[in-house]
């Protein structure tokens, strides 16, 4: 036995590595998923996605460098809380909404939205608001008639054009609920409330947005550069970061324990120390 495992102990090791390798580069899109490949904070393939040109199934990506971003390919709902809208004949409303939304393109709402939720706090206030200025221009009776079919389609066309932004498609629009405030008052506090989080939850989303956006063009602008630094000059390049291993490793720390390091002046992590050759 030990003579068969000396014989081919180094391919018994080669098919290991080649097991554990296939096992971190391979990953599984099923049907109800796509998948965004991100790499270097850039989306570089996708699988499963609506009108692509692949399936579910088994695909492979570069181990340690590309990381798979899983997005849901069903419907997902968009719930609106109770929401006070002031009609055209002057009727304080409690109107309780929903809609329901797919994501069609999901290379955009990882770069806009980066996830789900994301695109779901971006679309809440704009759902609120197409649904505030749609049914203000209507009477409380209007609502209970065949006329308010007109005016939740206004309102799915008014969101889905705004979800485009965020890879999302709107489907459908409903209202649970239209009712009469019991108390005016306290409602109108609400309201004015409301109105504030809403605007605060808007300049919010907003912002992520566009902090993702440059967030991504700079990782592609450093990722670009530092290959550029490495293809000119290969001594250089591993000349700035070993100094910038040494200026974290050896840096004065005033909130903690000082490090302490013990190492042979051949070592070779101290080779910047003895010059360039």
């Amino acid at each position: 036995m030990e003579n068969i495992w000396n014989n081919y102990r180094g391919a018994a090791i080669l098919a290991i590595v080649a097991v554990l390798a296939f096992f971190s580069s391979v990953y599984i899109v099923p049907e109800e998923e796509q998948v965004v490949i991100i790499r270097a904070g850039n989306p570089v393939n996708t699988a499963n996605t609506p009108n692509g040109k692949t399936n579910a199934g088994l695909y492979l990506r570069v181990p340690l460098i590309d990381s798979v971003r899983r997005v849901e390919k069903r419907l997902l709902d968009l719930e609106m809380t109770d929401e006070e809208v002031l009609s055209n004949d002057q009727q304080r409303l409690l109107v309780n909404a929903y809609a329901r939304f797919r994501i069609t393109d999901p290379v955009r709402m990882v770069e806009r939205a980066g996830t789900t939720d994301g695109v779901r706090t971006a679309l809440e206030p704009i759902l609120n608001s197409v649904l505030r200025q749609e049914l203000g221009r209507r009477t409380f009776q209007a609502m209970l008639t065949a006329e308010r079919g007109t005016a939740l389609a206004n309102v799915r066309t008014n969101l889905d054009r705004q979800a485009r932004q965020y890879g999302a498609e709107v489907v459908d629009v409903q209202i649970k609920r239209t009712d009469l405030p019991d108390a005016p008052l306290e409602s109108a506090f609400r309201r004015m409330e409301s109105d504030r989080e809403r605007e605060a939850r808007t300049i919010r989303a907003q912002g992520t947005r566009d902090a993702r956006i440059i967030r991504a063009e700079a990782d592609a602008d450093a990722a670009k550069t530092y290959a550029d630094a490495f293809g000119k000059d290969a001594g250089f390049y591993d000349f700035y970061r070993a100094m910038q291993s040494y200026e974290q490793t050896f840096a004065k720390r005033e909130d903690g324990p000082q490090n302490s390091m013990i190492l042979s002046p051949d070592n070779e992590y101290l080779r910047q120390f003895r010059g360039r050759r």
